[in-house]
């Protein structure tokens, strides 16, 4: 079953992408005491997800964080290195976290995950952003397939 308003984010460990190399960070740690726009989408360097999610996300960094929000995070069921080397060619630096789910165990303890094994990319996570406060849910936007829009940075500066 799919997170909902009002959860708690799930226990599990992420790995970070840093220029110090991959980083791994507890889920409790990093979603606490603070405000969090968390998107998640089927994988770097995909068409959409890097012609329109993630660079929503970096344009739209500065005004997020005008409305209280400490972090914004890009999660996606791929390694740290492919997360590191897309946040480069996107420029993330200082506006979007890159956090690396490689095996998907965060995002199936999200309940959000995408069987992507038709398309060649095995299990990945689905199209989401969630808005969480101190570690508990205030918004969840999933995408219907094959779309874009209430996951966009767009539509969260809409929800803070």
């Amino acid at each position: 079953m799919p997170i909902k308003v009002g959860d708690k984010m799930p226990s599990g460990t992420l790995t970070l992408a840093t220029a110090d190399g991959p980083q791994k960070v507890s889920a409790d740690d990093y979603f606490k005491g603070k405000k969090v726009v968390l998107f998640s989408l089927p994988g770097a360097f995909t068409p959409t997800c890097d012609a329109k999610h993630l660079p929503g996300f970096v344009e739209k960094a500065a005004d997020i964080k005008k409305k209280g929000v400490a972090t914004i995070a890009c999660l996606s069921v791929n390694d740290a290195f492919v997360m590191k080397a897309w946040g480069k060619a996107q420029s993330t630096d200082g506006k979007v976290d890159m956090l690396a789910d490689g095996n998907g165990d965060y995002t199936k303890a999200l309940g959000l995950e995408l069987d992507a094994t038709g398309f060649g990319m095995g299990m990945r996570g689905q199209r989401f952003s969630l808005i969480v406060d101190n570690g508990v849910v205030k918004q969840v936007n999933i995408e219907p397939k094959g779309e874009f829009g209430v996951s966009s940075a767009e539509h969260a500066l809409t929800q803070l």
